[in-house]
């Protein structure tokens, strides 16, 4: 199916790494270590995360279409996981934030199949890596969860100024990468930023859906679990 395919591009955070994974488990450790629960009044911290995913999707969506901006991003995560909760936003602690963004990227929580898939892989295509998020916090994920020797170039969002699925970032890889568009195939969670923006390209795009959600009928290619690249490549 792909035996033209010579350079992969893969997305990091939901494709990789397990950002909703890693992001809960320090969710968690801080919800208590600042008293959530009694500005909340809810001893579990399952509301407060439930709240903020939707919130962090939603803000995440609009910075990949420069809609907000980071500091932004950044602020009404938390501002509105707030209000939405009843509670005072300006009672929100900040620190609480810096400590999440020092923290999260720490957790080395992956999907299945994630070494030994990028293991296979790297012995016979050449890897590359396309992210929306933040310089600090991919390079920290990178390196502690021992990734980095996988790609030979790392392409983030904030160091060029460009976000998919803006088009511009996928030329600006594909030239970082000494690739060609025919032979080079992306590898996604975000229908939006990953799979459409590489479609949009001209570039082919593997739908990385975990959750086994419904796949729309204009993508053609799907896996649920990273270790079916072994057996499509």
């Amino acid at each position: 199916m792909f035996t033209n395919k010579k350079d992969l591009f893969f997305d990091l955070d939901h494709t990789i790494w397990d950002f909703e994974k890693n992001a809960n488990e320090t969710l968690q450790e801080l919800y208590l270590k600042y008293k959530f629960d009694e500005l909340s009044g809810d001893p579990t911290s399952h509301a407060f995360i439930r709240t903020y995913t939707t919130n962090n999707h939603r803000l995440w969506g609009m910075y990949h279409h420069h809609q907000i901006d980071k500091p932004t991003l950044r602020r009404l995560r938390f501002e509105d996981t707030f209000t939405e909760l009843g509670i005072d936003p300006q009672l929100f602690p900040w620190d609480f934030e810096e400590e999440y963004l020092a923290v999260c990227p720490t957790k080395t929580n992956l999907f299945p199949n994630a070494h030994e898939t990028l293991t296979y892989l790297k012995d016979k295509y050449t890897l590359h890596l396309i992210s929306n998020g933040f310089q600090d916090a991919c390079e920290r994920k990178l390196s502690g969860s021992q990734l980095s020797a996988y790609f030979e170039t790392i392409t983030i969002s904030e160091v060029i100024g460009i976000n998919k699925p803006d088009i511009r970032i996928f030329e600006h890889a594909l030239q970082g990468g000494k690739a060609k568009k025919d032979a080079s195939l992306m590898i996604g969670d975000n229908l939006d930023a990953d799979v459409r923006g590489a479609q949009n390209f001209g570039m082919e795009a593997i739908y990385f859906n975990p959750l086994q959600a419904e796949v729309p009928s204009d993508i053609p290619h799907a896996i649920h679990d990273l270790k079916e690249l072994q057996t499509l490549l």
